[in-house]
């Protein structure tokens, strides 16, 4: 019987569907971020523990700013100069960003109860 620190054990490729290993998440819904890269901001709604997005999405963005898929990923209600949208981001890319005040977007009021120091608290119906 081998046991979990046997060399053999620790060079094994994981089977198919094992999850991989992740880096914890650094934000969470309700937290105001910014795009290190581009000219937006959001608040975070929902978090994915690694990419779920499609390979089509991910093949679209040019290779020298691609980021991995093995890291979290953020669903961000989103606004910039001239519009709200949502966005999909690396954890990678994003920063902290509470202290420049409220989120203009649409669907803030629908999802969250209001801002509280620099965060907006998550409406009971959305937590799980």
């Amino acid at each position: 019987m081998t046991s979990g620190t046997s060399p053999d054990f620790r060079d094994r490729k994981p089977r198919h569907g094992a999850a991989p290993l992740i880096e914890r998440a650094r934000f969470a819904p309700g937290d105001i971020v910014r795009h290190r890269m581009f000219d937006f901001r959001g608040v975070v709604f929902d978090v994915d523990p690694v990419f779920a997005n499609s390979d089509e999405w991910y093949e679209a963005i040019p290779e020298a700013i691609r980021p991995a898929k093995e890291q979290p990923y953020y669903h961000l209600l989103a606004e910039s100069e001239d519009s709200a949208y949502i966005a999909y981001v690396s954890q990678q890319n994003l920063v902290i960003d509470g202290e420049h005040g409220p989120v203009d977007h649409p669907q803030v009021d629908a999802m969250f109860d209001g801002l509280v120091k620099g965060r907006y608290r998550v409406r009971p119906i959305h937590r799980h």
